[in-house]
């Protein structure tokens, strides 16, 4: 009984452990994230139900970032983030590649990513205008 005890403190499910570390807010986002292709376990592409351990590596993606991480520990709870980010461990590489990716985001956005809604009757006309030919 005592073995079976601690072979569950020491490996948990992946979408499981992906929801207690805060890389996706539910569960179900993270099973869905693994389904789609999104997370790799130590390079390969895993199940939601595959069994993670300490030493596992992890490569996340989401959106345009991407974390490669390794896992430290496993706890069966969602905790809070301070105590999320002790499960596991970024390599620096990874961390250089997302913070040149914000950087870049903050430097050139996206064109009219500060526009909001729809355009107004006068926006609409000048649209119009600029792309009709005659």
């Amino acid at each position: 009984m005592s073995d079976n005890a601690s072979d569950s403190t020491e490996r948990q499910r992946l979408d499981k452990w992906l929801w207690a570390a805060r890389f996706f807010k539910t569960r179900s986002l993270a099973a869905a994230a693994i389904q789609g292709g999104k997370v790799r376990l130590d390079g390969q592409h895993a199940k939601p139900a595959k069994e993670v351990k300490s030493g596992d590596t992890l490569e996340i993606t989401q959106g345009d970032l991407q974390w490669t991480v390794l896992v430290l520990a496993i706890n069966a709870m969602r905790r809070p983030a301070v105590e999320a980010r002790l499960l596991y461990a970024e390599t620096p590489q990874s961390l250089a590649r997302r913070e040149r990716v914000l950087a870049q985001k903050t430097l050139a956005p996206a064109p009219g990513s500060d526009l909001r809604g729809r355009p107004s009757k006068k926006a609409g006309r000048q649209i119009r205008r600029f792309s009709d030919p005659g």
